[in-house]
């Protein structure tokens, strides 16, 4: 911007958006000191480059401004992880297969394992069987981003929040 800006002529666009045309620099500089605003370049790859007389300032007061509004608008979302063994009971199954539920309809991404001990790593499609029936349960409120998969002792699912606005 102002001084900064290495070229010969450019061309040159108000402070209202109106194009005035190409200038030599210092005919341009001199125009938006006369204005008590800044030159700036806009599109320095373009020939001759392109420089908008604007308040720098208060320019990227509202570029600040729109970037804090974005970031409170977004959403964050966490990956909540659940844990099975491969010989749970039903009414510990339900209160998991709850949970799973309850983390979804927040908008948060699961992470379902199944933990196998000593020699239980043996019967893998028990755990497969598991996350298959939660899967199949639960497929109305989520898509499986990662199938079922054996990572060393357990075996690791992971579900994520359908979206509503395209229901």
């Amino acid at each position: 911007m102002n001084e900064e800006i290495r070229a010969r002529e450019v061309r040159l666009v108000g402070p209202d958006g109106e194009q005035i045309g190409i200038k030599p620099f210092r005919e341009a500089l001199q125009m938006a000191i006369d204005m008590d605003m800044d030159l700036v370049n806009v599109a320095p790859m373009a020939k001759p480059p392109v420089c908008r007389i604007m308040d720098y300032g208060k320019f990227r007061y509202e570029q600040q401004k729109k970037e804090k509004e974005a970031r409170k608008n977004q959403k964050i979302v966490d990956v909540k992880e659940v844990w099975f063994r491969a010989n749970i009971e039903e009414h510990d199954y339900q209160v998991k297969y709850r949970n799973v539920v309850k983390f979804l309809g927040e908008g948060n991404k699961v992470k379902a394992s199944v933990r196998f001990r000593g020699r239980e790593i043996t019967h893998a499609e028990i755990g497969q069987r598991i996350l298959d029936r939660l899967r199949s349960e639960v497929a109305d409120l989520c898509v499986v981003e990662r199938v079922p998969k054996l990572e060393g002792r357990s075996m690791v699912m992971i579900l994520a929040p359908k979206n509503k606005d395209k229901d």
